[in-house]
């Protein structure tokens, strides 16, 4: 009987159990905040999904939260200002004793410039010269992609070990969705975006450091996706918000010969929030892009 007791633990609606997790996302509207918002609800989760489009946010709630066993539910936010976290924080605890899940994953890509110049004064005139080589582009996307990541973050951290407290043997977890551009050694045309996001892989770390050495139960992790389709890889969503990639764009780039598929992400998420052992740590789900590109 003791044996078969055992068994039970590794059942996958025991392994990957999330059912009745309160769970934020950011940019929940598409793309990769779509892909968690799904994998979370559909498995029993209440998921509140936050941006700044009502109506983007409102559409999914529509098209993806009917008769499911969780619950999808929109709120509008600008996560970039101190102050609309703040407000998001109050709006949160006027609902909810706690959040179990919390998935930071809304980001921006930069201006882009070609590198392929072996001439410093053509090399210097794409990088240096062009319009859009200034501070504005470099600082708006540092604040969506590092400076929210710890504002969320560390204002969350009260509700955070609520749900620790809530639930015995599950500690909150802190999910920041990065990407491989900060792993790879080349700029991808994107320096901004590519130093945001290895300055988010490191801002993970030491938010990790920190929050376990106060003795806060609270995991804090990061997933760096390679190719997923969204609206920032593929410039666009369809009438169900989602994106798409052709799979020959990238038959010869990765050793998967595809962009990253919705399921490949679900299962991504679902490891990383259930996983009681995982902490301060990188994910990289890229289908081997990291392996052909080379990392720093």
């Amino acid at each position: 009987m003791a044996a078969q007791q055992n068994n039970e633990i590794y059942k996958l609606s025991e392994l990957f159990n999330v059912k009745d997790k309160v769970v934020l996302i950011t940019g929940g509207g598409s793309g990769i905040g779509l892909m968690a918002t799904q994998a979370l609800a559909v498995n029993g989760a209440k998921v509140y999904i936050v941006g700044r489009t009502s109506e983007k946010l409102d559409r999914v709630a529509e098209l993806y939260g009917k008769n499911i066993p969780g619950q999808i539910i929109p709120i509008n936010g600008d996560i970039t200002k101190k102050e609309e976290v703040q407000k998001l924080v109050k709006e949160i605890e006027s609902r909810e004793k706690h959040i179990s899940i919390l998935i930071n994953n809304a980001g921006v890509s930069s201006s882009t410039a070609t590198t392929e110049h072996e001439d410093p004064n053509e090399l210097r005139k794409s990088l240096f010269d062009q319009e859009a080589a200034n501070v504005e582009d470099w600082e708006n996307v540092w604040r969506t992609n590092v400076y929210q990541l710890y504002l969320m973050t560390t204002a969350f951290l009260p509700l955070l070990q609520k749900g620790t407290e809530a639930e015995y043997g599950f500690s909150s977890t802190v999910i920041n969705i990065s990407s491989i551009s900060g792993i790879v050694k080349t700029s991808q045309h994107h320096f901004a975006y590519n130093a945001s996001k290895a300055a988010a892989i490191h801002l993970n770390r030491m938010l990790a450091h920190e929050v376990a050495s106060s003795n806060l139960k609270i995991r804090i992790n990061n997933i760096a996706p390679g190719v997923f389709p969204s609206e920032m890889t593929a410039g666009e969503s369809d009438e169900k918000q989602k994106s798409a990639i052709p799979r020959e764009k990238y038959e010869s780039k990765v050793p998967a010969a595809r962009p990253g598929h919705e399921r490949d992400m679900a299962n991504a998420v679902l490891f990383t929030a259930t996983n009681q052992y995982l902490n301060g740590q990188t994910i990289v789900v890229d289908g081997g892009y990291v392996l052909a590109a080379g990392t720093v």
